[in-house]
C-alpha cells in the first residue's frame, strides 16, 4: 500500500510539472503570436494530462480494473451512450478545434456575435477554451459563449482587415467657400499622425440638407482604436479650423413669438 501511495503522489506530482511546464511552453508562444488556438490548446493539454493521471492512479486499485475489463468489452455501447449524453460538451470541444484551426479571431480583437437577427456580444476577445470564448464587453463584463454557438455565428472582426475606414462628415453653409471647406477638410485628415491618407484622398459633396452642403471622406487608419481616436481629433480641427477661415458649420434655431 505504501509502494502505492508513493507511486500515485509521484504520479500526481509529474502531472503538476507537466502541466506547470506546458503552460509556461504556451503563455511564451502566446506572448510573441497572440494566437487564440494556443489557448484552447493550453486548456485542452490541461484536460489531457489530468485525465491520464486520474487513470494512472486509478489502475492500481483492483476495483478499477475489473470496471476497465467491463468497459472494454462493452466498449461499443459505452462510447454510444457517453456520446448521446455529452454530445453538447463535445460539440463545443469539436468547435474549439475548428476555431483554433480557421482563426477567425485573436486574443484583442474587436469584434462583434451575430446569430440570426441578435447580437450575442461585442467587445473584446480575452480568451478560447476548451468549451467556451470569454469577451470582455464594452461595459466591463464578461459575455461567456459556448464555442458551437461562435462556430456557427456571423463573427464580425474590425481587426480581420489590415486597415480600417470610417467615414467623416460635416455640413457648411451654401454661402461658405465650398472649395476651401474641402481643401482644409482635405489637408486637416492626411497631416493627421494617425491616419493612413496620401495625396489622392478626396474629399466628396455628399449631399444637400435644407441649411447646407455635406462634405464627406473616408479616414483610414491601421486599426479600429487609431480610427476612432483620428475621426474624434478632424471633427474637432473642423470645427476649429473652420471658424478660423470663417465657413459657417449651420446648425438649427428656433425662433419663438409671443403674440
Amino acid at each position: 500500500m505504501v509502494n502505492i501511495i508513493i507511486a500515485i503522489v509521484a504520479g500526481i506530482a509529474v502531472t503538476l510539472l507537466l502541466i506547470f511546464l506546458s503552460g509556461k511552453i504556451f503563455n511564451k508562444l502566446y506572448k510573441k503570436s497572440r494566437g487564440i488556438h494556443l489557448k484552447f490548446f493550453k486548456s485542452l493539454t490541461s484536460v489531457l494530462l489530468i485525465l491520464l493521471c486520474i487513470y494512472y492512479c486509478l489502475s492500481f486499485f483492483e476495483f478499477t480494473k475489473d470496471m476497465g475489463k467491463i468497459i472494454l468489452q462493452s466498449g461499443t455501447l459505452i462510447i454510444a451512450i457517453l456520446t448521446f449524453a455529452a454530445q453538447q460538451a463535445l460539440g463545443n470541444v469539436i468547435s474549439g478545434f475548428s476555431i483554433s484551426m480557421t482563426k477567425p479571431y485573436k486574443s484583442g480583437d474587436k469584434v462583434k456575435v451575430v446569430n440570426g437577427s441578435n447580437v450575442l456580444a461585442e467587445g473584446i476577445i480575452d480568451d478560447v477554451t476548451i468549451r467556451h470564448t470569454v469577451i470582455l464587453t464594452f461595459d466591463g463584463q464578461s459575455a461567456i459563449i459556448p464555442n458551437s454557438i461562435m462556430d456557427s455565428s456571423v463573427i464580425v472582426n474590425t481587426n480581420f482587415t489590415e486597415n480600417v475606414g470610417n467615414f467623416v462628415e460635416i455640413e457648411v453653409g451654401f454661402d461658405s467657400d465650398i472649395n476651401k471647406a474641402i481643401e482644409i477638410f482635405r489637408k486637416i485628415v492626411i497631416d493627421h499622425k494617425l491616419t493612413l491618407n496620401g495625396d489622392a484622398t478626396k474629399v466628396l459633396v455628399n449631399r444637400y440638407e435644407p441649411s447646407g452642403l455635406v462634405l464627406k471622406t473616408t479616414v483610414w487608419a491601421d486599426n479600429l482604436d487609431d480610427s476612432f481616436q483620428a475621426c474624434s481629433d478632424i471633427r474637432r480641427q473642423l470645427v476649429e479650423e473652420y471658424a478660423k477661415a470663417g465657413i459657417v458649420i449651420p446648425y438649427e434655431t428656433i425662433t419663438i413669438k409671443n403674440d
